[in-house]
């Protein structure tokens, strides 16, 4: 899956691995089972579509997978972060990583 970032001015473009499929409930079964899909979204840190027939779909999510979306927003509206960002992705699909030992404090 090609995923694909407009920072402007920039355009970025990262190839990520869905891994997972995204829940997609109906309002009624989200209305009749609101506990059980808010208790799925934190437990399982995904989201979870809540369709509606005459309205616009909707997503419930983790304040936890919110915030870590909102600071990669953040961290990406930045051109030179965003670049930075694309090379090291690219540096390590291309192998080039070395290893390091994190220190303790």
């Amino acid at each position: 899956m090609l995923l694909c970032l407009i920072v402007a001015p920039i355009l970025v473009l990262f190839s990520v691995q869905v891994e997972a499929i995204m829940k997609v409930v109906s309002f009624t079964t989200a209305r009749n089972s609101l506990k059980a899909i808010l208790d799925a979204v934190v437990q399982d840190a995904e989201a979870t579509v809540i369709t509606r027939r005459d309205a616009q779909d909707a997503v419930v999510m983790s304040l936890d997978f919110y915030n870590s979306l909102m600071e990669t927003v953040h961290l990406l509206r930045s051109p030179a972060n965003a670049e930075h960002l694309g090379k090291s992705i690219a540096q390590y699909q291309a192998g080039q990583i070395q290893r390091r030992n994190l220190l303790d404090d």
